[in-house]
């Protein structure tokens, strides 16, 4: 896109496209943002961490609770969400990295600027490219990071977190993995439950979760609720 008309573009997609100064009952895309805002009661005050964040509204598990006074930090790999946030998300630390178990290359593979499938699966962009998206992948290496690497490069200051989202296309399983589920402690995890083959794969997550002392409490969509039982 032209420089010139990418600020525009923004500012478009929040306010004509996407309608963010209007408030809803829910933005997520299967109401899993009601179920969150009963878990904590509706408090005002919270913090969460949002990784594959993709957009300040739409289909967001944490606009609701920023709506509320929350703030957090909102991580993705493709800048032109990470430039949404930072426009609509003012409280919050926004950043652009992707998130895994390694620091290391990786191969990203990119739907379009604002697509919610763009992935770092070469498995899930080619099951994507069949059944979703029909557009043809393009690829680049990127680095991928901890989310411990980000917090020491970025200088964050992260109080406890109340609330864990992960929604990266296949890579969950490699997010959360790679999170410091001992030092950070989230009270509550919402997390899809893909593997690379977009296969549901419950007891994998509940496995490695319930050696950190989580368990499932709910389903909804795609999506696995899990609560810290300590």
């Amino acid at each position: 896109m032209i420089k010139l008309f990418y600020k525009p573009y923004l500012y478009y997609n929040l306010y004509i496209r996407n309608k963010i100064h209007k408030k809803r009952t829910s933005y997520s895309q299967f109401k899993e943002d009601l179920f969150i805002n009963n878990y904590f009661k509706n408090k005002s005050i919270g913090f969460y961490v949002d990784i594959g964040c993709y957009h300040p509204v739409k289909y967001s598990n944490t606009a609701l609770i920023y709506n509320k006074g929350w703030s957090g930090i909102n991580i993705d790999l493709n800048q032109t969400s990470i430039d949404l946030f930072n426009i609509a998300r003012k409280r919050d630390k926004n950043i652009c990295a992707a998130v895994s178990n390694k620091n290391e290359s990786a191969e990203f593979y990119f739907d379009h600027m604002l697509s919610p499938v763009n992935t770092l699966s070469k498995e899930f962009s080619d099951l994507s490219y069949k059944n979703i998206s029909k557009n043809k992948y393009s690829k680049k290496i990127i680095q991928k990071y901890t989310f411990d690497k980000i917090v020491e490069h970025y200088k964050l200051k992260i109080p406890n977190i109340d609330f864990l989202n992960i929604d990266v296309e296949a890579h969950d399983y490699e997010v959360i993995e790679g999170f410091n589920l001992t030092k950070y402690k989230p009270k509550l995890i919402c997390i899809e439950l893909f593997d690379s083959k977009l296969n549901t794969n419950e007891k994998y997550f509940r496995d490695f979760l319930s050696t950190y002392n989580y368990s499932l409490i709910e389903k909804i969509g795609p999506n696995g609720i899990f609560c810290n039982k300590k």
